[in-house]
Parts: C-alpha cells; sequence; structure tokens
C-alpha cells in the first residue's frame, strides 16, 4: 500500500501493529488513514476509525475488507469511515479514493460551489428560470379568482405543490385544503371518500360519513390524476362543479358545497376526451385556468438550486452540512431526469445517506450521472452555427425586412451607415444590389 500510495508531496508512515495505529492517532496528524478491517487481534479497523475520529474528527478514514458483512458496514458509515473497499480491490479504485479523501482534508481541488439561498417563491416551488418565472405568473393569475383550475405536467413534477400554492395565496387560504389521489382508490370507494355515504349504504357503512367535498366546504379540494376516474364518478364530478350539490353514497337528499376545485394530470386529456375516456363537458368545466408546470429537463438551471436545497434539508435531519462539487452539479444539471424533482430529491436523498457530511463529487454520483455532463456537451454544440454566420443571417434579415433601405437598417441594427457598409463587405453582401429607399 505504501509503494501503491507513493507520491512526493505525501508523508505516508505505516505499522502492522494495532497498538501503533491506535498511538499514532492520538497526534491526530494524518490527513487519510487507510486500514484493513481484520487486524488478528482484538482490535479491528472499526476501533482505528473511531480512535482517529475522536483524535481529530476531519480525518479521512478508508476501511478494506476481505470478508465485510452488512453489519460492518453499517458500523463503519455511522462511525463516519470516508469509504468502505472490499477486497480484491483494483489498485485505480483505491488510488481515487485516497485522492478524494485528500481533496476532501485539504478542501482543495474540488471545492463545493458557495452556497445560494434558493428562490423560494411561492411556498416550495425553488427555482429561477424562466419557465419558473412563468409558472409563477400563472399561479399569481390563480390565485385572484376561484375558478377551477387543471394543472398538467409529467409525473414527479409538483402538480400537488402548485395546488397548494394557488391554494395558500388565494382568498379560501384559511379554509380547508383537501388533497385526494384519485388513481389509488376503486371507484365504489372513490365516491364514497368524494361525496361521502349514508347510514347502511354498503357493508360497513356504520354510520353517516361526510365525503371530502363537504369536508372542504368554503375551502379547496385537489384532485390529483383525475383522468383515471370513471365515467360514473365523473358525472357526479360535474354535477359538484355546476351545481355546487353532492349526494352521499345510499343518500336521498343532496347536500350543497361551496368548494374550489383543483385538478391534476400527467395525461393528456384532449385524447383523453377524444377517445371517450373523458367527459368532453368536465373537460371544459375543469380547464377554466391551465397551469402547467414544467418538466425538470425544461428548466436544467434550476436544478443546483434544487440539489442544494434537497441536500441542505437531508443534512438537517441528520445534524450534518455536506456540498456538491462544481463538477457534480454539472453532472445533475446535464441529466434528463425523467422522473423529474422528485427522482432528483430522492437521488440526493441517497447521496446524503452516504456523504456523511463532507463534499460530494462526480465519482460518488450514480453510474447513469456521471457520463451525463459529457453527453450534453456534444448534443449542445454539434452542428450549430458560427457567431459569424448568425450575425450574417441576421443582418440579411433585417435588410430584407426594411427594403434594403440603409438608413433604416442602420437604425434597426443600432449601428451608423459606414459600420452597416463594413460588416456588408465582411460577409460579401452586396448592398448596392437593393434599393436605398
Amino acid at each position: 500500500m505504501e509503494e501503491l500510495l507513493a507520491d512526493p508531496g505525501r508523508t505516508i508512515e505505516t505499522t502492522q501493529s494495532p497498538a501503533r495505529a491506535l498511538a499514532l492517532a492520538r497526534d491526530g496528524a494524518f490527513d487519510v488513514v487507510v486500514s484493513d478491517i481484520n487486524l488478528g487481534g482484538e482490535l479491528s479497523g472499526l476501533d482505528v476509525l473511531r480512535a482517529y475520529k475522536r483524535a481529530n474528527p476531519s480525518i479521512e478514514v478508508i476501511l478494506v475488507s476481505g470478508f465485510g458483512t452488512l453489519d460492518t458496514a453499517i458500523q463503519a458509515v455511522r462511525a463516519g469511515a470516508f469509504d468502505y473497499v472490499s477486497k480484491p480491490f483494483d489498485i485505480a479504485q483505491v488510488k481515487q479514493i485516497v485522492d478524494r479523501a485528500l481533496r476532501r482534508r485539504a478542501g482543495t481541488g474540488a471545492a463545493p460551489e458557495p452556497e445560494v439561498e434558493p428562490e423560494t417563491a411561492p411556498d416550495e416551488l425553488i427555482g429561477r428560470s424562466g419557465a419558473m418565472l412563468a409558472l409563477y405568473k400563472q399561479i399569481a393569475q390563480a390565485t385572484h379568482d376561484d375558478a377551477p383550475v387543471l394543472v398538467t405536467g409529467e409525473t414527479g413534477t409538483g402538480k400537488e405543490l402548485v395546488a397548494r400554492a394557488i391554494h395558500r395565496h388565494g382568498r379560501r387560504s384559511a379554509r380547508p385544503f383537501v388533497p385526494l389521489n384519485c388513481g389509488a382508490l376503486p371507484e365504489t370507494l372513490l365516491e364514497s371518500e368524494l361525496f361521502g355515504h349514508a347510514r347502511g349504504a354498503f357493508t360497513g357503512a356504520v354510520s353517516d360519513q361526510k365525503g371530502l367535498f363537504e369536508q372542504a366546504h368554503l375551502g379547496t379540494i385537489f384532485l390529483d390524476e383525475i383522468g383515471e376516474t370513471s365515467p360514473a364518478v365523473q358525472v357526479r364530478l360535474l354535477r359538484a362543479l355546476e351545481l355546487g350539490e353532492v349526494r352521499p353514497v345510499g343518500a336521498s337528499g343532496v347536500r350543497t358545497v361551496d368548494v374550489r376545485v383543483i385538478a391534476a394530470t400527467h395525461r393528456d386529456l384532449e385524447r383523453a376526451v377524444s377517445e371517450g375516456a373523458l367527459r368532453q363537458d368536465l373537460f371544459y368545466r375543469l380547464n377554466v385556468l391551465h397551469v402547467r408546470v414544467p418538466a425538470l429537463r425544461e428548466r436544467r438551471e434550476d436544478i443546483p438550486l434544487l440539489a442544494r436545497h434537497f441536500l441542505r434539508v437531508a443534512g438537517e435531519r441528520r445534524g450534518l452540512t455536506a456540498s456538491f462539487t462544481p463538477a457534480a452539479l454539472a453532472a445533475l444539471a446535464a441529466y434528463p431526469w425523467p422522473g423529474n424533482v422528485r427522482q432528483l430529491e430522492n437521488t440526493v436523498e441517497r447521496l446524503s445517506l452516504g456523504s456523511q457530511g463532507g463534499t460530494i463529487d462526480v465519482e460518488d454520483l450514480p453510474e447513469a450521472l456521471r457520463g451525463a455532463e459529457a453527453g450534453l456537451e456534444s448534443t449542445l454544440f454539434t452542428g450549430l452555427p458560427s457567431l459569424d454566420e448568425i450575425e450574417k443571417r441576421y443582418l440579411r434579415h433585417v435588410l430584407t425586412t426594411v427594403k434594403g433601405n440603409r438608413r433604416r437598417a442602420a437604425d434597426v441594427l443600432g449601428i451608423d451607415r459606414r459600420t452597416l457598409y463594413r460588416m456588408a463587405e465582411r460577409f460579401g453582401l452586396d448592398l448596392d444590389a437593393e434599393s436605398d429607399g
């Protein structure tokens, strides 16, 4: 190991004695410690790990084992091990792990980006991209009215957060917000949940039960996955929307409710209407105000903000403070995230568990994310025109628009006519062939 890790800038000390290793720990002078777990005696590598962490919590300890178990791995992680390597190990892998540990210890070569407080507007919707600003405007518009709202977007984009934001900033904010996933319940149970039931309406109905519409009276009901409802439920929803009336299952009379309805779906409802899966009149009644939530790949510039936010939240739960390197954030931003914000949050949660409060670099990311940055770069910069070509096209477009009038062309471009002539000459455009107007 000493030969493998030798470097002109390093001082390496080795010992085969656990007692000697523990004695050296008292000085706390090392940056990185590499130890086998099985030391052939009463003491183990876990004892070495704990001793060095007690002496100096910032020392990074890497444990190696030829017969690792789940229990020892859990103990190593809980005690603060930087990494846990199983035998037989790859020499390059160990070198890379030691290099990463040294970078974290020294705080060089992989410094995290400065923490930036995410813009949270409104509620927990994080982002400052153009797509998110457009979303905020739609939400603001929806808060000024009590009309039904249809929120569309892919799974995991945060449609319920949007609905909660509309409610919280609207006129009904002091009243209940009642959410329901329509796709999670069978038809008979969904009817009972939405509209309530009378005593004896079915087996187990031992008393009258208010439905969610009544529970949301004067407030907001959020119907997620509205496209999954049956035709029978759709008829009753339409009546509740148009007349403000609900009839509990098994009841003879109707009850009046005043509820704002916000519905959400990841499906194409217009297609569902054309296929007969959704009533056209219900679609039009729900789609008075439409809010579209962008997919995460449409607002990549928000990914670092979201990732740092989720990492901070996860760290607060465990009393840890971790951070991403710029390279790691770039890789996260380059990945397409088919599961959207929910997938990103879950990924960061896992990364937080493995970080032990340190710096998360590209090597720490799941394998699928490590090559994303290079893939995106090759996509972005393939077949694009040069800056000169864009400028030439724009000049030609302006000249065509002003019908060759040089004075007007110069005014539009914000330059004088002499500069216009030089541009035309540089790009090989014949101004003399055009009318001067």
